[in-house]
């Protein structure tokens, strides 16, 4: 049987994948003491995205590894994941997925593409030169940088004031929780990156085709209409080398 893992999947999940997060909510959900404490101070939606979650999702933390045995995952894959590693234990996360892989396996991965937001800021730019006018060109500056600079996590900041607070004092601040960009790749860094670490037949992909069998129905990366889920991401897909070629 494949052995297929979705890592960091968010709410974003698939039947045919093991899909592994670690998520506050999936925490507290998880945690029967943790459950009676903390959620019943949650929002409605709060407790039923929770309960969407938890049979779905198994609740593991990525810094301490990827739990499969040495060559036993057939394919690996993940979104807007890698840039929220510091970029220093990027090479660590990467040689954990080389560990899992069997020889030949597949690892697709899907990032935000700085390349994109640098075009999209550049022609805002020149557009709000040229028009004497910046409606719009704030928005493009926050597209490349909000989410590095970001303090409070999203999700919290949408509660009312006292469930804001409680969150904040309970879950930690955005960077604590994981939301923050940690670096970015484009088009040349990143399939450089992925050959310095081993991986070979680096090619950047798609977001709708993939060499992982039965991709489409899977349906990660597209929404429940069949439009792409993460406009404005570079998709990149390598496999497990056969020899380590330093």
């Amino acid at each position: 049987m494949s052995v297929r893992l979705n890592l960091g999947c968010g709410h974003k999940t698939a039947a045919s994948f093991v899909n592994i997060d670690w998520s506050p909510l999936l925490r507290v959900a998880k945690s029967p003491v943790m459950k009676f404490a903390i959620a019943p101070f949650l929002s409605k939606e709060r407790r039923a995205r929770m309960a969407a979650d938890v049979g779905d999702i198994r609740v593991h933390n990525l810094s301490k590894g990827i739990p499969y045995p040495d060559n036993s995952v057939d394919a690996i894959y993940h979104s807007h994941l890698m840039e929220h590693i510091d970029r220093a234990h990027v090479p660590g996360f990467l040689a954990e997925i080389r560990r899992v892989l069997k020889v030949g396996g597949i690892h697709r991965i899907c990032v935000p593409d700085l390349e994109t937001l640098a075009r999209e800021y550049l022609k805002s730019l020149e557009d709000a030169a040229s028009s004497g006018r910046a409606n719009g060109h704030e928005k493009t500056i926050e597209d490349m940088i909000e989410q590095s600079v970001r303090r409070e996590a999203h999700g919290s900041s949408l509660q009312p004031p006292v469930r804001r607070a409680l969150e904040n004092f309970l879950f930690g601040d955005a960077r604590s929780r994981g939301e923050t960009h940690q670096w970015m790749y484009d088009r040349i860094s990143l399939p450089a990156l992925l050959a310095q670490e081993g991986f070979s037949d680096v090619r950047i992909a798609s977001w709708n085709k993939s060499e992982i069998p039965g991709w489409s129905e899977a349906g990660l990366e597209c929404t429940q209409t069949g439009e792409e889920y993460k406009p404005g991401s570079l998709y990149v897909e390598c496999r497990k080398a056969v020899v380590l070629d330093r």
